[in-house]
């Protein structure tokens, strides 16, 4: 099992870049190409990556049911990872994910959700 993800070259790089700057879409697409070649558990964890992405985008565009199914099922598959993974903080993403669900979603707040990268 390999968690080393490469977040500084590559489509991860895009994809991060695109998340950063709020281009939920832009970093689904990035994300989801790498996701479909993986194995798990890396599979599972990128999913829950590219679930957030396509929240985000649906959150958007005004589709609060779907962020919040597809948020949803990505604290599911976050929840099975470890505090770090793939040197990604993933105890803070889950937090932000949390308190999407519990609160943001209906208040009206602006799309953010930070991604940190263990150097």
């Amino acid at each position: 099992m390999s968690t080393n993800f490469d977040w500084n070259t590559g489509p991860l790089a895009h994809g991060l870049q695109c998340y950063r700057t709020q281009q939920f879409f832009e970093a689904h697409e990035h994300w989801e190409g790498v996701w479909l070649t993986l194995a798990e558990p890396e599979k599972s964890f990128l999913q829950s990556l590219v679930q957030i992405s396509a929240a985000f985008h649906h959150l958007r565009r005004g589709n609060r049911i779907g962020a919040t199914s597809l948020l949803t099922r990505a604290l599911k598959r976050l929840d099975l990872c470890g505090e770090q993974f793939g040197s990604l903080n993933v105890a803070l993403l889950r937090n932000h994910v949390r308190e999407w669900l519990t609160r943001k979603l209906s208040d009206h707040a602006p799309v953010e959700a930070e991604l940190v990268v263990r150097g």
